[in-house]
């Protein structure tokens, strides 16, 4: 059964793939949604993940984390490298501490200080690393 929960976790990412609409009803309102009324009518909107699509590597000041092995996660409930991170992390044992930016108003403070454009930004000791691969984070936790 565990084993079933967690093929159905690591699948779910690619479930969860979503489309939206736009489109004009009979009352000539504009309308947005994932189900358009009428599919001949409606707008298939782009959809634009801000999220980093390559890992890249920074040193951080002495003074913007502690030099342990702590690990933060400045993240978004729909970004899908988050949830690999976190999938990662949780697999491995590695304790974590997750910041949501969208959900939390300090948490986005602190990740507009550390000049984030994208998610996951993950903090180990002075060491920062840009979106989420495994590799990558086993360079920066050594």
């Amino acid at each position: 059964m565990r084993r079933f929960a967690l093929a159905l976790l690591a699948t779910l990412p690619l479930i969860a793939t979503g489309e939206i609409y736009k489109w004009t009803d009979e009352n000539g309102r504009v309308n947005f949604g994932d189900r358009p009324q009428n599919q001949d009518r409606a707008e298939r909107l782009p959809l634009r993940v801000n999220s980093y699509e390559s890992v890249n590597y920074e040193k951080l000041s002495p003074t913007a984390a502690s030099t342990s092995k702590r690990v933060f996660m400045y993240s978004a409930a729909w970004c899908g490298y988050c949830k690999q991170a976190r999938q990662y992390f949780q697999q491995s044992g590695i304790s974590f501490i997750e910041h949501d930016i969208e959900k939390d108003s300090r948490a986005r403070q602190a990740y507009d200080a550390l000049g984030g454009n994208g998610v996951p930004i993950i903090l180990v000791g002075e060491r920062r690393m840009n979106g989420f691969s495994v590799t990558g984070f086993q360079r920066i936790y050594q």
